[in-house]
């Protein structure tokens, strides 16, 4: 058996590396072995954004590299399909594997389809119920041509089930950024925060910070850094509320620098001393940062489902999420808050009385990869 996984972004790094180590594993103990071939887009392509989480989760560096790059969501898909389609022809694989929702999930998917090769999705079934997300529209689209669904909860096979999905395609197996994360977790507590802090530091702010003490936040999507009042409502509320007692740990993305700067809101925060921005850091850094934080305020949906894990409180800067068991009332301990500074204001007051306590939804065990493996070559 043949498979290419592809990789875009970095959120597919953590994904697909405990599926790299369930098929070494596998082929250690079996005379039948799974060939396998990684395929970077290159989506992320900058270094701290993409080539740290390689060396840090200790990835193979792909097979292949098509080097796709930025450009508008049309430039990016229509590249990755040109480019994958020539590896293909070559490559002939029984199976395509794709993770998550990026743009390489949806071109790479669409492109083996055509092509009548099998196609794997892990974590299938997320939902938002939002059409003005890109990432819903790749999630739809790659989970409606799929042949073999690998789902993190039950909640997922409930929306496939709604949308028609044939339910023999569906395999509830949990969820597989689980695998890295209880992994990694010794690792990523042998590292010193505020060392951490120091060696990325954008700002100049770097006096030594309390465990437990802290606010770390990440923000990226378009509604919250993309909007001049949203972004300044939101610095405000980071200015006026948050660091008037706490610090705020502030790893950034370069869209958000971007913007940050083009609003003129930069300047203020880079001269607060209770805010520290970082560059874009390594996994076991922002896992370690995670664990000693009092609690996060992100955008992110991967942040959402480590925190439930960890048990640190999340305010989600968003008005829905894909991930809907990370939220509080299912169980987790995320909430939703959109750009509503009150709604924000009072929940993250609330947030502040809250003991971490971690939680773990069925199969997020750290077993997932494997079980992902074993329904491909069984299927």
């Amino acid at each position: 058996m043949k498979i290419i996984s592809v990789v875009g972004a970095r959120p597919n790094f953590i994904k697909i590396s405990p599926f790299i180590k369930s098929i070494n594993k596998y082929n250690s103990n079996n005379t039948i072995k799974v060939e396998h071939l990684l395929v970077h887009t290159g989506q992320h392509y900058d270094d701290r954004m993409s080539k740290s989480f390689f060396e840090s989760l200790n990835i193979p560096y792909a097979d292949i590299n098509l080097g796709i790059g930025s450009g508008s969501h049309a430039e990016q898909v229509g590249r990755t399909m040109i480019a994958f389609e020539k590896v293909l022809l070559v490559e002939k694989p029984d199976w395509v594997v794709v993770v998550g929702d990026v743009n390489a999930t949806l071109a790479c998917s669409v492109t083996a389809k055509k092509l009548h090769i099998k196609v794997c999705h892990i974590e299938a079934g997320l939902r938002s119920q939002d059409n003005l997300m890109p990432e819903e529209i790749n999630r739809l689209v790659t989970d409606r041509l799929s042949d073999l669904l690998l789902v993190p909860d039950e909640l997922s096979v409930q929306n496939l089930l709604k949308e028609g999905v044939e339910k023999n395609k569906i395999k509830f197996v949990g969820n597989i950024m689980i695998d890295t994360l209880l992994e990694n977790k010794k690792t990523s507590l042998n590292l010193n925060f505020n060392e951490i802090i120091s060696k990325n530091s954008i700002s100049t702010n770097n006096e030594n910070i309390k465990k437990n003490n802290f606010i770390l936040t990440t923000l990226h999507r378009p509604s919250n850094v993309d909007s001049k009042k949203n972004l300044n409502s939101i610095v405000d509320f980071f200015l006026n509320e948050i660091s008037i007692l706490k610090d705020i740990v502030w790893p950034i993305h370069p869209r958000t620098v971007k913007q940050l700067k083009l609003f003129q809101l930069w300047d203020a925060l880079v001269e607060n001393p209770k805010i520290h921005l970082l560059h874009p850091i390594g996994y076991h850094e922002l896992l370690n940062l995670n664990i000693n934080s009092k609690l996060v305020l992100t955008d992110s949906g991967g942040l959402q489902e480590e925190c439930t894990v960890i048990g640190t409180p999340c305010i989600t800067l968003r008005s829905n999420t894909e991930r809907p068991i990370t939220l509080v009332e299912n169980g987790g301990v995320s909430v939703l808050v959109g750009n509503d500074i009150p709604k924000i204001s009072k929940e993250y007051n609330k947030a502040l009385k809250i003991t971490k306590k971690p939680i773990q939804p069925k199969y997020w065990d750290g077993k997932t990869a494997e079980r992902c493996l074993k329904k491909i070559i069984n299927f």
